[in-house]
């Protein structure tokens, strides 16, 4: 699934809980960003898409374009790929 800032991944996890991975490439940016781009994303995955999944493991990848985004725009990012997920894994 692709938002327009994040691409995310889903797979079957063999283990009783989920899983989560991001990953922020550099994109030709300074590691401050990219680490404020990461750190921003882990959250939002802890408290929004951690909770709702069900034997799923996910892997979120950052588009260039995430590391000029606000927090808001990241987190309604990361719920479209909750509700995503949410969809299949029923």
């Amino acid at each position: 699934m692709q938002t327009e800032r994040l691409e995310a991944r889903a797979s079957a996890s063999l283990l009783l809980h989920p899983r989560a991975g991001v990953v922020v490439p550099k994109h030709r940016r300074k590691i401050v960003e990219r680490n404020r781009v990461k750190r921003r994303l882990r959250e939002l995955v802890r408290i929004t898409l951690l909770p709702g999944l069900e034997g799923i493991d996910v892997l979120i990848r950052a588009k260039p374009e995430a590391y000029d985004s606000s927090f808001a725009q990241l987190a309604g990012d990361v719920a479209a790929i909750g509700e995503w997920t949410s969809r299949i894994s029923r």
